[in-house]
């Protein structure tokens, strides 16, 4: 969206947070030129339908005060669609990132208002190969673009220095992942490679969601050290010695296409990973990851931890270079071009405006 707001507004639509003490507001923030985030505000006690219509409230306040004539919607989920029901714009974008109906606690109208969604998009984009496979038969226009990286951004940990305090005392190796912890890790197979390798020290960094922390397996060599931001994980990767993608193969996890694969890369890690077929292909048919089973995992973290790491970097080096946030964005960004030809679909037209409001609940 910073690339996006280099020619046009942005305004990012948060999730609610349940914390005004009195009326619904809305905090805007201009995090840079162009971009602003947009974060709800509601009463803790707020729920259901109260949710919704005071969203809505705070979306036609923002339209309002800055005077916004979208040029574009772009939605991250289909659940938003309800939400800007009562935007239109000449072009809409659902920009599909996860198969959000298999995850727990989905919605029940998740898949109904996608249908919805589907209707009204005039493109659809899909973060990674399998979820194009589902979706293309749904629309007329779907692309796959999976996420990329910023290289410069994980380049930093291949530079000797100082643990962060509190990965300081954890002695090596050490095998780290970084992420949200919630039901798509294989929390048993965590346990049983802690258990295998009692000598191997795992790092784990994220927030834990829809998990309950309790649950989480207690071993001396494991380490939960909770979220980390962005510009801090650098320098806990600098610190690993192998990262791992410990993801259990269920519906949750059918269709992601793990964004970390292409960062720990960059960061010339070498990387294990269980059997997500957007790991398998590319990653694990071109060697850059070693992909495993239960009964395998820890045998295949050995063999990653003996990996020449030269060699392995320079193939990770020449993957990771092949791709870049610009070139996906400037491909997304021909392909919403090339939409004033289309004229099939039935979506609103309206003036054309400078904005591009972007709906989503990530």
């Amino acid at each position: 969206m910073a690339r996006f707001a280099r020619i046009r507004r942005v305004f990012f639509f948060e999730e609610p947070v349940f914390d005004a003490p009195g009326e619904p507001r809305l905090h805007v923030e201009r995090v840079e030129d162009g971009l602003h985030v947009c974060v709800p505000h509601l009463p803790p006690h707020a729920s259901g339908a109260g949710v919704l219509a005071a969203q809505r409230a705070l979306l036609d306040e923002l339209a309002d005060a800055h005077a916004l004539r979208p040029e574009v919607l772009w939605f991250y989920t289909p659940m938003a669609l309800e939400l800007a029901d009562g935007l239109h714009a000449r072009r809409v974008v659902y920009d599909c990132m996860d198969e959000l109906s298999a995850f727990a606690g989905a919605p029940p109208r998740l898949r109904e208002l996608e249908r919805a969604l589907f209707e009204r998009a005039h493109i659809v984009f899909t973060g990674g190969h399998s979820l194009y496979e589902s979706k293309r038969r749904h629309h007329p226009r779907v692309h796959a673009l999976p996420s990329s990286v910023e290289p410069e951004h994980y380049l930093r940990a291949r530079v000797p220095q100082d643990d962060p305090p509190d990965q300081a005392s954890i002695p090596h190796p050490r095998a780290g992942y970084f992420g949200v912890i919630d039901e798509r890790l294989d929390l048993s197979l965590i346990e049983q490679l802690a258990d295998a390798r009692p000598d191997l020290q795992l790092v784990f960094l994220g927030p834990i969601v829809k998990v309950d922390p309790n649950a989480l397996p207690r071993r001396p060599n494991l380490h939960w050290l909770g979220m980390k931001k962005y510009e801090e994980l650098p320098s806990y990767l600098a610190g690993w010695d192998v990262a791992l993608m410990p993801f259990a193969l269920n519906e949750a996890t059918r269709f992601i296409s793990p964004t970390k694969t292409l960062e720990y890369l960059a960061a010339g890690l070498p990387v294990v990973s269980t059997a997500i077929r957007d790991v398998v292909r590319p990653y694990g048919e071109r060697g850059l990851v070693h992909v495993a089973d239960a009964s395998t995992f820890a045998h295949a973290v050995d063999e990653a931890r003996a990996t020449d790491r030269a060699r392995h970097r320079a193939a990770a080096d020449a993957f990771v270079a092949r791709t870049s946030w610009d070139s996906t964005w400037n491909r997304m960004r021909e392909l919403i071009e090339a939409l004033d030809d289309v004229r099939e679909r039935n979506a609103p037209q309206v003036s054309i405006g400078e904005d591009a409001a972007r709906c989503s609940t990530t």
